[in-house]
């Protein structure tokens, strides 16, 4: 089993909700301003009685929301901006502020359809213009975007990360479902038989491939990741052997520091160059002292969106 991101869980609820005969207010933050908890695209979802599900702010204004909602007319979307002395009184901190934009459903059968595309790991755009409620669903790249003008708001579902895991034992196992709770797609490439046919996480793409091949089909632009943790160096360099010199965004390596030190020299002396080994993370994922599987698979995980947040707000500043 894998386990639902953020985003699906909002959208299941919502749906329940509405299947129900109850009306809902599916929120988005539309802009944030300063020290904001919760990123644009971040979603919630009210109940008319005050239910809510998702997070906007971390937990600083949900219950305001709620309230506010019951008591506000009932229009199709409208964005709404916290002001700076709504964010002091709501607890938003080091004088962050957001805009939402809140938009009124009264029937569930679009949701139903972006639960599905992220179910088949899809990547979709549901785009809602404002002034007159109306919602287009499209399926678009990796490098399509959650955009808002102020008119329209393009909100993004399914993975936009994609991790390609070689080798499919019980490691790989808890980092496909933690990854996919981030929203990653997941392909796992495992030529051995006795393991692949244990392969128990759903909505991973499955390949018997050799691994070299594997990376040269999936995993080579920047928003890919290359995990090697089967343990046989066969497998694992010969995965890194393409995947070092690629765009990946991120390639890892199981194993210790000693035998991560003998894996680089070993590729430098079949050719890669230094600069390209030195892009391997190895031992892979943060140092927090792991020893059980699903602790090294926090720890990679940890890392992964640690390199991938620290990347995003580089870009930003440089904008």
């Amino acid at each position: 089993m894998s386990i639902d991101n953020s985003d699906n869980e909002v959208l299941q609820q919502a749906i329940e909700w509405l299947d129900d005969g109850r009306l809902v207010e599916l929120i988005t933050v539309a802009r944030t301003f300063g020290s904001s908890p919760r990123p644009p695209g971040s979603l919630a979802a009210v109940r008319d009685d005050g239910h809510l599900v998702g997070s906007v702010s971390g937990g600083c204004i949900e219950k305001q929301l709620a309230v506010r909602i019951n008591e506000d007319t009932r229009s199709r979307s409208f964005a709404h901006e916290i002001s700076n002395e709504e964010a002091k009184k709501f607890g938003l901190p080091c004088g962050g502020r957001i805009e939402l934009v809140f938009e009124a459903l009264d029937d569930s059968s679009e949701l139903k359809k972006v639960v599905d595309a992220i179910a088949k790991r899809q990547r979709i755009a549901r785009t809602l213009t404002l002034d007159t409620g109306t919602t287009e669903i499209t399926e678009v790249d990796r490098d399509t975007n959650f955009h808002f003008d102020g008119s329209q708001i393009r909100k993004i579902f399914g993975p936009g990360w994609r991790v390609l895991l070689i080798g499919g034992g019980q490691l790989s196992r808890f980092v496909a479902q933690f990854a996919q709770a981030l929203d990653y797609e997941v392909v796992v490439c495992e030529p051995r038989p006795e393991f692949i046919g244990a392969w128990n996480v759903d909505g991973c793409i499955v390949t018997d491939s050799l691994p070299e091949d594997a990376v040269l089909q999936y995993a080579t632009d920047q928003h890919s990741v290359v995990l090697a943790l089967t343990h046989d160096p066969n497998l694992d360099d010969s995965a890194l052997i393409e995947a070092l010199p690629s765009n990946a965004f991120y390639v890892g390596a199981l194993g210790s520091k000693a035998n991560n030190e003998r894996r680089k020299k070993r590729l430098v002396g079949i050719g890669l160059e230094a600069d390209e080994v030195a892009r391997l993370h190895g031992p892979v994922g943060i140092d927090i002292g792991s020893r059980s599987a699903a602790e090294i698979a926090v720890s990679i995980v940890a890392e992964l969106i640690e390199k991938r947040n620290a990347s995003e707000k580089a870009q930003r500043s440089t904008r």
